[in-house]
Protein backbone atom coordinates (compact mmCIF):
# COMPACT_ATOMS: atom_id res chain seq x y z
CA UNK A 1 0.00 0.00 0.00
CA UNK A 2 1.56 3.27 -1.06
CA UNK A 3 1.81 6.08 1.45
CA UNK A 4 -0.50 9.05 0.79
CA UNK A 5 1.86 12.02 0.73
CA UNK A 6 -1.09 14.36 1.11
CA UNK A 7 -1.47 13.17 4.70
CA UNK A 8 1.60 15.17 5.68
CA UNK A 9 1.96 18.86 6.26
CA UNK A 10 3.37 20.73 3.25
CA UNK A 11 5.95 22.20 5.64
CA UNK A 12 7.49 18.82 6.44
CA UNK A 13 11.05 18.46 5.24
CA UNK A 14 11.51 16.72 1.88
CA UNK A 15 13.79 14.18 3.51
CA UNK A 16 10.98 13.08 5.80
CA UNK A 17 8.66 12.46 2.87
CA UNK A 18 11.29 10.66 0.79
CA UNK A 19 12.36 8.42 3.66
CA UNK A 20 8.81 7.71 4.78
CA UNK A 21 7.69 6.69 1.31
CA UNK A 22 10.55 4.20 1.12
CA UNK A 23 10.03 2.92 4.66
CA UNK A 24 6.32 2.38 4.10
CA UNK A 25 6.02 1.43 0.46
CA UNK A 26 4.88 -1.97 -0.73
CA UNK A 27 3.42 -4.45 1.72
CA UNK A 28 3.77 -2.35 4.83
CA UNK A 29 0.46 -1.44 6.36
CA UNK A 30 -1.13 -1.03 9.75
CA UNK A 31 -4.01 -3.20 10.94
CA UNK A 32 -7.21 -2.59 9.00
CA UNK A 33 -9.01 -1.16 12.02
CA UNK A 34 -6.66 1.83 11.82
CA UNK A 35 -7.57 2.66 8.23
CA UNK A 36 -11.11 3.98 8.64
CA UNK A 37 -10.40 7.73 8.36
CA UNK A 38 -8.16 10.19 6.59
CA UNK A 39 -5.88 10.90 9.56
CA UNK A 40 -2.20 10.23 8.88
CA UNK A 41 -1.21 6.64 9.59
CA UNK A 42 2.47 7.50 10.07
CA UNK A 43 4.79 10.44 10.24
CA UNK A 44 5.22 13.73 12.10
CA UNK A 45 1.55 14.69 11.62
CA UNK A 46 0.32 11.60 13.47
CA UNK A 47 -1.30 12.72 16.75
CA UNK A 48 0.40 9.99 18.78
CA UNK A 49 3.79 10.88 17.32
CA UNK A 50 3.31 14.53 18.22
CA UNK A 51 2.30 13.64 21.78
CA UNK A 52 5.29 11.35 22.23
CA UNK A 53 7.72 13.92 20.83
CA UNK A 54 6.50 16.44 23.42
CA UNK A 55 7.49 14.05 26.22
CA UNK A 56 11.19 14.63 25.48
CA UNK A 57 12.28 16.72 28.48
CA UNK A 58 15.24 18.86 29.56
CA UNK A 59 16.00 16.27 32.22
CA UNK A 60 16.20 13.55 29.58
CA UNK A 61 18.47 15.76 27.49
CA UNK A 62 20.79 16.26 30.47
CA UNK A 63 20.96 12.50 31.09
CA UNK A 64 21.87 11.86 27.45
CA UNK A 65 24.52 14.59 27.36
CA UNK A 66 26.06 13.43 30.65
CA UNK A 67 26.12 9.83 29.37
CA UNK A 68 27.94 10.79 26.17
CA UNK A 69 30.59 12.81 28.05
CA UNK A 70 31.29 10.09 30.64
CA UNK A 71 31.27 7.24 28.10
CA UNK A 72 33.65 9.04 25.73
CA UNK A 73 36.04 9.80 28.61
CA UNK A 74 36.04 6.15 29.70
CA UNK A 75 36.49 5.02 26.11
CA UNK A 76 39.59 7.17 25.71
CA UNK A 77 41.04 5.93 29.01
CA UNK A 78 40.44 2.27 28.13
CA UNK A 79 41.84 2.65 24.62
CA UNK A 80 45.02 4.22 26.00
CA UNK A 81 45.47 1.27 28.35
CA UNK A 82 44.82 -1.24 25.55
CA UNK A 83 47.40 0.45 23.33
CA UNK A 84 49.91 0.60 26.18
CA UNK A 85 49.68 -3.17 26.72
CA UNK A 86 49.52 -4.01 23.00
CA UNK A 87 51.93 -6.55 21.53
CA UNK A 88 52.23 -7.50 17.87
CA UNK A 89 51.19 -11.09 18.50
CA UNK A 90 47.89 -9.79 19.89
CA UNK A 91 46.54 -8.81 16.44
CA UNK A 92 44.78 -12.14 15.88
CA UNK A 93 43.18 -11.97 19.31
CA UNK A 94 41.98 -8.41 18.65
CA UNK A 95 40.39 -9.43 15.33
CA UNK A 96 38.58 -12.35 17.00
CA UNK A 97 37.48 -10.06 19.82
CA UNK A 98 36.14 -7.61 17.24
CA UNK A 99 34.09 -10.31 15.50
CA UNK A 100 32.70 -11.54 18.81
CA UNK A 101 32.02 -7.97 19.90
CA UNK A 102 30.04 -7.00 16.82
CA UNK A 103 27.98 -10.21 16.93
CA UNK A 104 27.28 -9.67 20.63
CA UNK A 105 26.29 -6.06 19.96
CA UNK A 106 23.96 -7.12 17.15
CA UNK A 107 22.25 -9.69 19.37
CA UNK A 108 22.07 -7.25 22.30
CA UNK A 109 20.52 -4.60 20.07
CA UNK A 110 17.90 -7.11 18.98
CA UNK A 111 17.11 -8.23 22.51
CA UNK A 112 16.72 -4.69 23.84
CA UNK A 113 14.82 -3.57 20.74
CA UNK A 114 12.45 -6.54 20.97
CA UNK A 115 11.85 -6.02 24.71
CA UNK A 116 11.11 -2.29 24.36
CA UNK A 117 8.95 -2.73 21.24
CA UNK A 118 6.96 -5.63 22.62
CA UNK A 119 6.49 -5.08 26.34
CA UNK A 120 6.02 -2.26 28.82
CA UNK A 121 4.24 1.06 28.53
CA UNK A 122 5.04 4.73 28.19
CA UNK A 123 3.07 5.15 31.44
CA UNK A 124 5.58 3.15 33.49
CA UNK A 125 7.42 5.29 36.09
CA UNK A 126 10.85 6.56 34.98
CA UNK A 127 11.44 3.86 32.36
CA UNK A 128 8.32 4.60 30.33
CA UNK A 129 8.82 8.20 29.26
CA UNK A 130 12.61 8.04 29.27
CA UNK A 131 13.33 4.77 27.49
CA UNK A 132 10.18 3.16 26.05
CA UNK A 133 8.81 6.41 24.59
CA UNK A 134 11.40 6.63 21.74
CA UNK A 135 10.47 3.12 20.57
CA UNK A 136 6.77 4.01 20.41
CA UNK A 137 7.51 7.24 18.56
CA UNK A 138 9.75 5.46 16.08
CA UNK A 139 7.03 3.11 14.86
CA UNK A 140 4.52 5.85 14.08
CA UNK A 141 7.09 8.42 12.95
CA UNK A 142 10.06 6.35 11.77
CA UNK A 143 11.84 9.35 10.26
CA UNK A 144 11.82 11.30 13.55
CA UNK A 145 15.21 9.76 14.24
CA UNK A 146 16.60 11.46 11.12
CA UNK A 147 15.70 14.82 12.66
CA UNK A 148 17.38 14.04 15.99
CA UNK A 149 20.87 15.40 16.68
CA UNK A 150 23.82 13.29 17.83
CA UNK A 151 22.95 13.51 21.54
CA UNK A 152 19.30 12.54 21.21
CA UNK A 153 20.10 9.77 18.75
CA UNK A 154 22.93 8.16 20.72
CA UNK A 155 22.66 9.27 24.35
CA UNK A 156 20.96 6.15 25.71
CA UNK A 157 23.40 3.82 23.96
CA UNK A 158 26.32 5.71 25.49
CA UNK A 159 24.65 5.37 28.89
CA UNK A 160 24.48 1.58 28.49
CA UNK A 161 28.24 1.26 27.94
CA UNK A 162 29.30 3.32 30.96
CA UNK A 163 29.19 0.27 33.26
CA UNK A 164 31.33 -2.11 31.14
CA UNK A 165 33.79 0.66 30.26
CA UNK A 166 33.97 1.68 33.92
CA UNK A 167 34.68 -1.91 34.98
CA UNK A 168 37.36 -2.12 32.32
CA UNK A 169 39.04 1.10 33.48
CA UNK A 170 38.92 -0.15 37.06
CA UNK A 171 40.59 -3.43 36.10
CA UNK A 172 43.36 -1.64 34.23
CA UNK A 173 44.06 0.63 37.19
CA UNK A 174 44.08 -2.11 39.86
CA UNK A 175 45.42 -5.27 38.19
CA UNK A 176 49.04 -6.22 37.69
CA UNK A 177 50.63 -6.45 34.24
CA UNK A 178 50.53 -10.26 34.43
CA UNK A 179 46.82 -10.24 35.27
CA UNK A 180 46.11 -7.84 32.41
CA UNK A 181 48.08 -10.03 29.99
CA UNK A 182 45.96 -13.05 30.95
CA UNK A 183 42.72 -11.14 30.34
CA UNK A 184 43.88 -9.00 27.42
CA UNK A 185 41.62 -10.72 24.85
CA UNK A 186 38.61 -10.34 27.15
CA UNK A 187 39.39 -6.65 27.65
CA UNK A 188 39.51 -6.07 23.90
CA UNK A 189 36.19 -7.91 23.51
CA UNK A 190 34.54 -5.80 26.20
CA UNK A 191 35.92 -2.60 24.69
CA UNK A 192 34.92 -3.38 21.09
CA UNK A 193 31.51 -4.67 22.19
CA UNK A 194 30.97 -1.32 23.93
CA UNK A 195 32.08 0.61 20.84
CA UNK A 196 29.66 -1.30 18.61
CA UNK A 197 26.84 -0.79 21.10
CA UNK A 198 27.42 2.96 21.25
CA UNK A 199 27.27 3.34 17.44
CA UNK A 200 24.23 1.08 17.01
CA UNK A 201 21.57 3.78 17.02
CA UNK A 202 23.64 5.96 14.68
CA UNK A 203 23.73 3.00 12.28
CA UNK A 204 19.99 2.63 12.82
CA UNK A 205 19.49 6.31 11.99
CA UNK A 206 21.45 5.91 8.75
CA UNK A 207 19.17 3.01 7.76
CA UNK A 208 16.29 5.52 7.64
CA UNK A 209 18.13 8.14 5.59
CA UNK A 210 17.88 8.18 1.81
CA UNK A 211 19.69 11.43 1.07
CA UNK A 212 22.77 13.06 2.52
CA UNK A 213 24.55 9.87 3.58
CA UNK A 214 28.35 9.87 3.22
CA UNK A 215 29.63 7.54 0.49
CA UNK A 216 31.50 5.40 3.00
CA UNK A 217 28.29 4.78 4.96
CA UNK A 218 26.45 3.78 1.78
CA UNK A 219 29.32 1.44 0.93
CA UNK A 220 29.14 -0.23 4.36
CA UNK A 221 25.37 -0.61 3.97
CA UNK A 222 25.66 -2.01 0.45
CA UNK A 223 28.21 -4.57 1.67
CA UNK A 224 25.97 -5.36 4.68
CA UNK A 225 28.79 -4.57 7.08
CA UNK A 226 26.32 -2.32 8.91
CA UNK A 227 22.51 -2.42 8.84
CA UNK A 228 21.27 -1.83 5.26
CA UNK A 229 18.23 0.34 4.58
CA UNK A 230 16.29 -2.30 2.62
CA UNK A 231 17.01 -4.94 5.25
CA UNK A 232 15.69 -2.77 8.09
CA UNK A 233 12.46 -1.97 6.24
CA UNK A 234 11.33 -5.51 7.01
CA UNK A 235 11.09 -4.56 10.69
CA UNK A 236 8.82 -1.64 9.87
CA UNK A 237 6.16 -3.84 8.34
CA UNK A 238 3.27 -3.80 10.81
CA UNK A 239 3.01 -5.22 13.44
CA UNK A 240 6.78 -4.77 13.89
CA UNK A 241 7.42 -8.31 15.08
CA UNK A 242 10.56 -9.30 13.19
CA UNK A 243 14.16 -8.27 12.29
CA UNK A 244 14.96 -6.56 15.61
CA UNK A 245 18.78 -6.61 15.38
CA UNK A 246 19.99 -3.20 14.22
CA UNK A 247 23.78 -3.06 14.52
CA UNK A 248 24.56 -5.17 11.47
CA UNK A 249 21.37 -7.18 11.09
CA UNK A 250 23.46 -10.31 10.53
CA UNK A 251 21.54 -12.28 13.16
CA UNK A 252 18.04 -11.37 11.98
CA UNK A 253 17.53 -14.23 9.54
CA UNK A 254 19.01 -16.96 11.79
CA UNK A 255 16.83 -15.79 14.69
CA UNK A 256 13.76 -15.78 12.45
CA UNK A 257 14.51 -19.29 11.18
CA UNK A 258 14.51 -20.67 14.73
CA UNK A 259 11.50 -18.44 15.67
CA UNK A 260 13.48 -17.04 18.59
CA UNK A 261 11.30 -13.97 19.23
CA UNK A 262 7.99 -15.78 18.74
CA UNK A 263 9.00 -18.46 21.23
CA UNK A 264 10.00 -15.83 23.80
CA UNK A 265 6.72 -13.99 23.28
CA UNK A 266 4.73 -17.21 23.65
CA UNK A 267 6.49 -18.08 26.91
CA UNK A 268 6.03 -14.59 28.39
CA UNK A 269 2.39 -14.31 27.31
CA UNK A 270 1.67 -17.78 28.72
CA UNK A 271 3.28 -16.87 32.04
CA UNK A 272 1.90 -13.34 32.46
CA UNK A 273 -1.17 -13.04 30.25
CA UNK A 274 0.27 -9.85 28.74
CA UNK A 275 -0.29 -9.34 25.01
CA UNK A 276 2.79 -8.52 22.90
CA UNK A 277 2.87 -4.97 21.47
CA UNK A 278 -0.37 -3.91 23.19
CA UNK A 279 1.05 -0.48 24.09
CA UNK A 280 2.56 -0.11 20.61
CA UNK A 281 -0.86 -0.59 18.99
CA UNK A 282 -2.45 1.81 21.47
CA UNK A 283 -0.17 4.62 20.33
CA UNK A 284 -0.64 3.73 16.67
CA UNK A 285 -4.39 4.21 17.14
CA UNK A 286 -4.01 7.79 18.38
CA UNK A 287 -4.68 9.30 14.98
CA UNK A 288 -7.31 11.88 16.00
Amino acid sequence: MALPISSFSPNDHDLTNQSLVRDYSGSNCVPSRLEDNNSPRWGPSHKGAQELAQLYTKGKRFQETFSVVIAVALMVIDLCYLIYYFQLQSIGVILLSGCAGILSADFSSGLLHWAADTWGSVDLPVVGKNFIRPFREHHIDPTAITRHDFIETNGDNFMVIILPLGILASRFSTCSSDQIALSYAWYWYLFLFSVFVCVTNQIHKWSHMYTGLPKWVQCLQDCHIILPRKHHRKHHESPHETFFCITTGWLNRPLEIVKFWKILEYLIESATGQKPRADDFKWAEKRN
